[in-house]
């Protein structure tokens, strides 16, 4: 049972890839049916399937292979020819043989299977009968002696041989024969013709008169080898770790080699590290490429689409295929198939007019479609093109505001491409009635969901009346990937740098809200804008400032600008789930491990765009506000004071006391920034110490202007280190001013009094 089982799956993968290759093929044949070498290896997969079915006992797919033979035989001896219908009925039959297939495939026969092919075997002999109408009035005995010749190339070892022995017999009886008539009868001494024919059949019924015909085997061994997917996803898993681990070796080397500067074993522990970094590399590569398949798989299938779309839609329409070879992660290829399906019919449908109206637009009745793979960096690139009417989007408009899709103030902000775009609405049609093609105003959406899912982008180019093209730019793998690392308030999110088009930084007085929206004005362009910290909930510890970076991320056809607070750096980073604990937060796709061995999520950014939705969040009236905050009096302003003595603090704020200012103590570096980190006072000015224990005032500083709501906030060095390298360093971190111990009263309080622009009244 166990050989059985196995010789069964070896058929099903055979048998597969045999009728794909036939379906290919068919099409290609009906483009050039002079081609009789392309015709014979059509006939040779039907005969072989045939041959492996029977012996399987599949009956019903071999009733039906034998018939579709039938009429192969016969269009390769020229005694037909394959017509657009009886192509349609082979296609038909095709499919119908793909559908057996599936049926074995789930249990095991053929039988009880529901599919009927009592219709089309009947078809296959009214193709046959019809053809040899002609013959019919020949005696059956010259039917007999003219019956074509069997064709060897298709037989097996033994069936050669027996074919060679008949016919030798039969050469050497016609001969005897002859020579039986003249065989006098005075030679009664000689042996008589008829004991020699006798003896020649005897003698040529046996197997040692002719030897079988040795197959050729191949002089190399076999090249390749079947290995599971799940074998291969666990090597994937292993590499991801260690890719990880990689990144965190990298990141320790770079902290040894600050620390240990000049040391002599930094050498050698820099070739190891690059080593180990080079070898991950590339085995990380090896691993995916054995993921890897040909976008082949997928395009082979649309001859067989726009052949069929063409005689259902009446039009003549061209499939240019380009850049098949080019390779794409599995788990990527099987989720592109049905978007591409999707787009090759609308560009059949919507983009290729009929010949009529392309004859009388100056154009070839033959329209084109080109569809073309090529690789983009880390992404792959698949190119849908055609030369038909082209989109108009002022039309395009009008249709979704007949449906409800947008608003009519939406549509006069559209761009075209954002027009262009509309397609993917769900619901949105510009079909005239319904048909079995289209109509129903399902299809272009299901494009956009799946390559939502594959943090794809979607590009549309038209220019009316001369043809439209789509780019659907895809990541090669979706196991590792690129992302631009950035940071909102103290944390961090990984944006695969698939979805991110550009960053920009930006001033917040480029901000403007149009009915109640955050947007911005990119070139020609307007963006949604939102923070990434409305999105995910972070706690607003710190705002803006004057200045925000921009992250424009793009999905399918949509495109948003992301406001950060930090850009941290592209970095190659391993997907990790996010266990069944956490799965299902909104916006998150997984999480993966930094260099330092911290823990960033990984943004998913459909889902962040569906959230930006419900951002009511008005960015420029909190610029407005944070900037129109009036101080009415001098306890309004707020000092915090940073020193581990005790004295010193005392000193400070009997200083400010006569400012009448809001003061608060902080004993250390640590301290001082939690309390600026807590968001619970706005701070004026901070007087910080240099020698303190935990963060010295050196660090504080640095870390204080991290933050861009404290870019610009006054920070005074109070201190006995006076040296120029002392102040130099103060300038570099950030320090605003110098304020050396001793010092007056007066000095202090004037210093501050300017800093934090307190009337001088006061």
């Amino acid at each position: 049972m166990d050989d059985l089982q196995e010789i069964l799956e070896d058929f099903l993968v055979e048998a597969f890839e045999l009728i794909e290759q036939m379906d290919q093929d068919l099409v290609e044949l009906e483009s050039h049916p002079e081609d009789l070498e392309l015709l014979n290896g059509i006939f040779r997969v039907a005969h072989t399937v045939k041959g492996s079915s029977s012996f399987l006992n599949f009956d019903i797919l071999t009733k039906l292979t034998h018939h579709m033979e039938d009429v192969l035989n016969k269009a390769r001896k020229d005694e037909l020819k394959i017509t657009p219908d009886i192509m349609d009925v082979v296609l038909k039959s095709v499919d119908m043989m793909k559908a057996l297939l599936e049926a074995i495939k789930e249990s095991g026969t053929d039988a009880d299977c529901g599919i009927e092919i009592e219709e089309i075997c009947a078809k296959f002999d009214a193709i046959s009968s019809g053809k040899v109408v002609e013959t019919k009035e020949i005696p059956e005995v010259i039917e007999k002696e003219e019956a074509p010749e069997a064709n060897m190339e298709d037989m097996s070892d033994e069936e050669v041989a027996k074919e060679i022995e008949r016919l030798l017999a039969q050469k050497m009886e016609e001969k005897l024969a002859k020579k039986a008539k003249k065989t006098t009868k005075t030679n009664i001494t000689t042996e008589s013709a008829a004991e020699q024919l006798k003896e020649v059949k005897a003698k040529t019924s046996t197997k040692e008169t002719v030897k079988p015909i040795a197959k050729k085997t191949p002089s190399t061994p076999e090249q390749t080898i079947r290995v599971e997917v799940n074998r291969l996803d666990h090597l994937m898993n292993l590499i991801g770790e260690l890719v990880l681990g990689k990144n965190r070796l990298l990141k320790i080397y770079d902290d040894v080699e600050e620390r240990y500067e000049g040391e002599k074993f930094l050498e050698e522990l820099n070739q190891v590290v690059s080593s180990v970094s080079l070898v991950t590399t590339d085995l990380q590569i090896a691993v995916m490429k054995t993921r890897m398949l040909p976008v082949a798989k997928v395009f082979n299938k649309f001859p067989r689409l726009v052949r069929d779309l063409s005689r259902d839609l009446e039009k003549d329409i061209e499939l240019v295929l380009t850049g098949e070879e080019t390779e794409l992660d599995k788990s990527i290829v099987e989720e592109i198939s049905d978007p591409l399906v999707h787009m090759i019919r609308n560009s059949c449908d919507h983009g290729i007019e009929t010949p009529a109206i392309r004859k009388a637009a100056g154009k070839s009745e033959k329209g084109t479609v080109n569809l073309k793979a090529y690789n983009e960096g880390n992404q792959i690139v698949i190119e849908i093109k055609d030369d038909g009417a082209g989109m108009d989007s002022e039309f395009l408009k009008m249709k979704a505001l007949e449906k409800g899709i947008i608003t009519e103030r939406e549509a006069d902000l559209l761009s075209d491409k954002e027009a262009y775009g509309l397609i993917f609405k769900p619901g949105f049609s510009t079909a005239a009635k319904v048909t079995g093609v289209s109509g129903r105003g399902v299809g272009m959406d299901v494009v956009k969901t799946n390559i939502e899912k594959l943090n794809g982008i979607i590009d549309i180019d038209s220019e009316l009346g001369k043809g439209s093209t789509f780019k659907l730019k895809i990541p090669l793998t979706l196991a590792i990937m690129q992302a631009l690392l950035v940071s909102t308030q103290e944390e961090y999110f990984a944006i695969p740098l698939s979805s991110v088009l550009e960053t920009v930084r930006i001033s917040m007085d480029e901000v403007y809200t149009i009915e109640g929206k955050n947007v911005l004005r990119l070139r020609n362009e307007i963006l949604s804008l939102v923070r990434l910290s409305d999105l995910f909930g972070v706690k607003q510890i710190f705002d803006s400032g004057e200045h925000a970076y921009v992250i424009i991320i793009g999905l399918a056809e949509s495109k948003m600008g992301i406001i950060v607070d930090g850009l941290v750096g592209q970095e190659e980073i391993v997907i990790k789930s996010m266990g069944d604990y956490l799965q299902g937060i909104d916006g998150i796709a997984g999480a993966t491990i930094r260099g330092d061995g911290g823990v960033t999520l990984i943004a998913d950014v459909a889902a962040m765009m569906h959230l930006a939705k419900d951002i009511k969040v008005d960015l420029t009236q909190q610029a407005t506000n944070s900037v129109s905050q009036s101080k009415s009096s001098p306890s309004d302003y707020n000092v915090l004071i940073v020193d581990d003595s005790k004295t010193d603090r005392t000193i400070m704020r009997k200083s400010l006391a006569p400012l009448g200012v809001t003061l608060t103590e902080a004993t250390n570096g640590v301290e001082a920034l939690n309390i600026l980190k807590a968001n619970e006072i706005s701070f004026d000015a901070v007087l910080v110490d240099i020698e303190m224990p935990q963060m010295d005032g050196y660090t504080l500083a640095s870390e204080i202007r991290k933050y861009s709501k404290y870019r610009n906030l006054p920070l005074l060095a109070v201190t006995s280190r006076t040296s120029k390298s002392d102040r130099l360093r103060g300038v570099e971190v950030g320090m605003t001013e110098y304020i050396t111990k001793p010092y007056s009263p007066e000095y202090l309080l004037s210093a501050v009094s300017k800093n934090i622009k307190l009337p001088v009244e006061a």
